[in-house]
């Protein structure tokens, strides 16, 4: 079994990709692309945090208000956030109101702004090279790998929080940093 669904357009892509409109468009235009820059990795990084133990749906529709609540996710403005910041973010129900998160997107700004290397080079360093062949099902995409596991522990060692092996992994597949659509996915990240 594939785990491959044909979408309403007559396209093979991965199931998931295709169970919402909002996975859709998530899924062909974003998902396991490459993506650099210190605060769009930033913000990545931050949404899937926020994600943990929840719908990846849930912050997808809510991205949105995430950017305009944190200043479109520009580091050396959230570094900057103090307790107002944090009361105003608690306040806002476009987004998902948990204190330990906020208090750690806040954090992990600073952390970021800490690194001489920058945000993106980092994260990058971590990168495995290229797979020669896509998964053929999701019961080979991993929840972990070595590399998301040294990019935790690397992150935690500079202070950020809430960036453990899964969520760390998480973030190569959204940024592209590995290629997990599923061979026959008519996507070419």
């Amino acid at each position: 079994m594939t785990n491959l669904v044909i979408g309403a357009d007559g396209a093979p892509r991965c199931g998931w990709g295709a169970s919402t409109p909002d996975y859709t468009v998530y899924h062909d235009t974003e998902w396991g692309r490459p993506l650099h820059g210190d605060d769009a990795l930033y913000e990545r990084m931050t949404l899937e945090a926020f994600q943990s133990g929840l719908s990846w749906l849930t912050i997808l529709r809510k991205r949105a208000a995430f950017r305009l609540a944190f200043d479109d996710f520009r580091i050396a403005d959230v570094a900057d956030y103090g307790e107002a910041d944090v009361a105003r973010l608690l306040g806002d129900a476009g987004i998902v109101r948990n204190r330990a998160k906020i208090e750690a997107a806040i954090g992990n700004a600073r952390a970021a702004l800490d690194l001489p290397e920058g945000l993106s080079a980092l994260l990058w360093s971590f990168a495995p090279p290229p797979r020669s062949t896509r998964p053929g099902s999701f019961a080979e995409v991993p929840s972990s790998t070595p590399q998301s596991t040294a990019m935790a522990k690397a992150l935690k060692k500079r202070g950020f929080r809430f960036v453990g092996p899964t969520t760390a992994y998480a973030l190569m597949q959204a940024t592209g940093m590995v290629d997990d659509h599923l061979a026959g996915c008519h996507v070419v990240a």
